[in-house]
């Protein structure tokens, strides 16, 4: 994995309350909720364009750690679903990584997360990729980068997207976000969310934050699903 090294060696978990983000097996030797077999899969991705298909207009280039599969979906499923939010830092860390993959040369940068609904943040006592923004920021700060976290987008209430189609997402995306405030922008924009799907929700995001003048560079992402080809 490129770039700001060291994510893996500064923690070693002493207590087990619970089985290996990844994977769910009881072993000892976790690493930051991670077993270490799948720190060895996590540390062999690399962060790499990842493009639905189609792609929705409006999407900015958009760069993925890895597939939604393994240790990535057990780390994120175990984070957003099953209230682990320790997993925040080795995630948000790993988050950078794609940052830094998706900008390029080492320069100032600013980071903006697709905001969740005040209904998702109740029920996971907190924005999820707030928490994750806050990790990847200190991450690249440490590495040397000029970075910035914005926060000019409200969610507005909408379906839950596991039980739309691929037009169902885009039309509930169509008007879910708000622009709440415009701010000054350091270097380039990337937008920050968890998990690319259609894309849908990057580019209604891409959309209202292009008409503030703020034009996302990329999209950054921590996995991306892979489109199931029906016999």
């Amino acid at each position: 994995m490129p770039g700001l090294g060291g994510l893996w060696s500064d923690l070693t978990d002493l207590v087990l309350p619970a089985g290996c983000a990844g994977c769910g097996e009881r072993v000892p030797g976790l690493r930051q909720g991670f077993c270490p077999r799948c720190v060895d899969d996590l540390e062999a991705l690399t962060p790499a364009p990842a493009r639905p298909d189609p792609a929705p207009a409006g999407l900015p280039p958009c760069v993925a750690l890895g597939p939604y599969a393994g240790a990535l979906r057990g780390g994120l499923l175990a984070y957003k679903e099953r209230g682990r939010h320790g997993l925040a830092r080795p995630l948000g860390a790993l988050l950078a990584e794609v940052v830094a993959a998706a900008v390029g040369p080492r320069g100032p940068v600013t980071l903006v997360a697709v905001p969740d609904t005040a209904r998702a943040a109740r029920a996971r006592y907190g924005d999820h990729l707030d928490r994750l923004t806050r990790h990847a920021a200190a991450r690249l700060g440490a590495a040397g980068w000029p970075v910035r976290v914005l926060r000019p987008l409200r969610a507005l209430p909408r379906p839950d997207s596991v039980a739309l189609d691929s037009a169902g997402r885009a039309a509930a995306a169509e008007t879910a976000f708000r622009l709440r405030r415009s701010g000054g922008v350091a270097g380039a924009v990337v937008l920050l969310d968890d998990i690319v799907t259609t894309g849908a929700t990057l580019a209604a995001v891409s959309r209202v934050l292009r008409g503030a003048g703020m034009t996302p560079k990329a999209a950054a992402v921590l996995a991306a699903t892979q489109k199931r080809h029906h016999q």
